[in-house]
């Protein structure tokens, strides 16, 4: 076991991840062969990467989880914000029982979570909506007091990308300056919602003093963009590892959950031993929190620390330790997002 090192119209996301969930392999190699073959984009750049003298992750482990788990309820409108209930209410109308949804992320969701992270010594990285802070500012900090990393996720639960430079800088800056104004700490990682972001993000984190995001689904471990001559850290996000996929949908339970948590960690496992691997799992406070669920999770949890050599760590120190063993994290140079369709360097 590998305790973590010291500190080195819209319509309902479940919905469409469901789809993505079931489509993103289509997409992706339709997507790269795009990318590869046509005149408009070039190759990205990776440099080689290598095993560091102590392995590929810290005290020689050879697979890293890193579970997050998503701070929402109260930064979400109160209509159209979509959950389980499939017919959409009326535009502007108040959704109580979505609305109450929500809140259970709260009231008994995030609660629970926690304490099955105490149970394994477990910390994970937690993004929160700006608005949902100053809502639950007292769950917020215990979050922050039981040493889990408080990241950001916007003013509110709403895209940014469509907005000017400016707004969408001031938009993230909102959401870090009600973090830092309730937890005390400092968030240095960033998740758009739905991941989508304007094509100069990655400079505007950089200005903002983020030292990673975790908007992009492209590999099985963290790896650098260089933006203006300085490093920039991905930690790369799940749909497949998403809860909001697997529930609850005809097909998908806690137990087919479980063992599709199980399956990849497995398999990523097993890679370990060759190159650097990364489990990422993500949670939502009004999905994962119930109580059949958690202790679904609790299952493949105590399965996972029963294997030798596994670093359960937040983001944060994944990135760190991505930019403190260089020659052993990717290095993706790429073209103008405008062109490469990817994240990467405006300039």
């Amino acid at each position: 076991m590998i305790n973590p090192p010291k500190k080195s119209s819209r319509f309902s996301r479940r919905e469409a991840l469901h789809t993505v969930g079931g489509t993103i392999a289509v997409t992706a190699a339709s997507s790269a062969a795009g990318l590869t073959g046509g005149a408009r984009a070039a190759t990205p750049s990776v440099e080689a990467s290598d095993r560091t003298e102590t392995g590929f992750w810290p005290n020689g482990a050879r697979l890293a989880v890193s579970l997050s788990l998503m701070f929402e309820g109260g930064g979400q409108p109160i209509s159209g914000a979509g959950g389980v209930i499939p017919d959409p209410i009326e535009k502007g109308v108040p959704d109580l029982p979505t609305n109450a949804f929500f809140a259970y992320g709260h009231y008994e969701g995030i609660p629970r979570v926690l304490d099955l992270m105490d149970k394994y010594a477990i910390k994970l990285s937690s993004f929160m909506i700006g608005k949902a802070v100053e809502t639950s500012p007292d769950l917020a900090r215990e979050i922050v007091r039981r040493g889990h990393e408080a990241a950001a996720h916007g003013r509110v639960w709403d895209n940014s990308y469509q907005l000017p430079r400016d707004e969408e800088k001031r938009f993230i800056a909102d959401s870090v300056e009600s973090i830092q104004k309730v937890t005390g700490q400092n968030p240095i990682g960033w998740n758009a919602y739905w991941m989508r972001n304007s094509i100069s993000i990655l400079e505007t984190l950089q200005d903002l003093g983020f030292l990673y995001h975790i908007d992009e689904p492209s590999r099985d471990e963290p790896f650098i963009v260089p933006v203006r001559g300085r490093d920039f850290v991905t930690v790369p996000y799940t749909f497949h590892m998403n809860d909001i996929v697997s529930f609850p949908f005809v097909g998908w339970n806690p137990a087919a959950y479980e063992l599709a948590l199980r399956d990849e960690f497995d398999q990523l496992y097993e890679e370990g031993a060759r190159r650097r691997r990364m489990m990422v799992v993500s949670l939502h406070d009004r999905i994962s929190g119930h109580a059949g669920r958690v202790r679904s999770l609790d299952r493949f949890l105590a399965y996972a620390r029963s294997k030798p050599d596994v670093w359960f760590a937040r983001k944060d120190e994944i990135a760190r330790w991505a930019l403190s063993s260089r020659n052993a994290t990717p290095v993706v140079k790429r073209g103008p997002p405008a062109i490469t369709g990817l994240p990467g360097s405006a300039a």
